[in-house]
């Protein structure tokens, strides 16, 4: 027990299961990191726009420059809760282990030890997913990448990216996470549609397999998913609810469908907001009598200083590139988390 009480911050926390407690807190992230490539020509993808001879002039100073405002983001995420930032952390477009490993290394993070998981998938512009962890907090025990076959005619590409399912030791507890970056709507919402759902339907499939030897698993599906919280791939496919009261044993919550309706997103187009970036969790999440972690509340991370203040993108999260042109922001997307909390004894 010392072990946690070392580890884990301390947070009192007022009117939570209707008394006052001392609680342990955790946190889940996800980010998507907005192209975050390396500067090397890979052959096997189409990453050449962001090489030193491609139409972006991408070299190293852009790089360093991207990891640099990365590593800010996620060394300030959630500290006000938590100051170990993000115990557990999704990130998606990102091309490598190369560049996880200079992100994980910089100044701003290498103190928290972070490690991660990261298969290579077939996606045709090189980018994948990865969960970062802090071994604090978090020993994986067994990974798989999900592949998503594309339904005929949804998508002009032959692949999307996997998904990453990943059990492990959440202090304590086992969990299981998938980490997702679904299909674009790049061709119409309504054409791409069935793909979203084929990659819903991947991560429910995976659910199902795992329930038959631990029925009352805990499970994290986070990502950008390309869809919003109303969509039918989250609302049908994945029959998520928007109101915890709801969600029966077998269920599925998600605490970001009441932040949607209410125009709070994390990324915008045409001054239309839309909250891709979700973090849904599973029934055993909910039960406030426990001895693991509890959901407590959601967040997302949209600080002055990730938001524009000027021009045609003034409101929105401060990108890295408007096309083709530099721009030197963070990313096009906000990042989000989920407060856990677990009593103490």
């Amino acid at each position: 027990m010392k072990y946690f009480f070392v580890l884990l911050f301390l947070l009192p926390i007022i009117g939570f299961a209707q008394q006052k407690n001392m609680y342990k807190v955790a946190l889940i992230a996800f980010y998507n990191c907005e192209n975050f490539y390396d500067t090397t020509d890979n052959l096997l993808v189409n990453d050449d726009e962001f090489t030193p001879k491609g139409p972006r002039n991408y070299n190293s100073k852009i790089y360093w420059s991207k990891v640099e405002k990365l590593a800010t983001v996620i060394s300030q995420l959630g500290t006000d809760v938590s100051p170990d930032g993000p115990a557990i952390l999704g990130v998606a477009e990102i091309e490598n282990d190369t560049v996880l490993n200079d992100l994980i290394h910089h100044p701003l993070l290498k103190n928290r030890n972070y490690k991660f998981v990261h298969y290579d998938s077939r996606d045709a512009r090189g980018v994948d997913v990865a969960l970062l962890y802090n071994p604090k907090y978090f020993t994986p025990l067994a990974s798989k990448a999900l592949f998503v076959a594309l339904p005929g005619g949804s998508k002009d590409a032959y692949y999307t990216r996997d998904i990453l399912w990943v059990k492990g030791n959440f202090d304590g507890e086992i969990i299981h996470v998938l980490v997702n970056h679904w299909p674009s709507r790049l061709g119409g919402e309504e054409r791409s549609a069935p793909s979203r759902a084929a990659a819903a339907a991947v991560c429910k499939a995976q659910m199902a397999k795992v329930a038959e030897n631990e029925p009352n698993a805990k499970f994290v599906i986070m990502g950008d998913l390309n869809d919003d919280p109303t969509s039918p791939s989250i609302t049908k496919v994945l029959n998520a609810k928007a109101n915890a009261e709801e969600v029966q044993p077998g269920g599925i919550f998600n605490p970001w469908i009441n932040f949607y309706k209410k125009g709070i997103g994390t990324l915008a187009y045409q001054d239309a907001w839309s909250l891709f970036d979700q973090i849904i969790i599973t029934y055993p999440w909910l039960n406030k009598n426990q001895k693991g972690y509890t959901f407590y509340r959601q967040y997302i991370f949209n600080k002055e200083f990730l938001v524009e203040n000027i021009g045609k993108y003034k409101g929105y999260p401060m990108r890295t590139w408007d096309g083709l042109t530099y721009r030197g922001g963070y990313s096009d997307h906000f990042p989000t988390y989920l407060m856990m909390v677990k009593k103490i004894n």
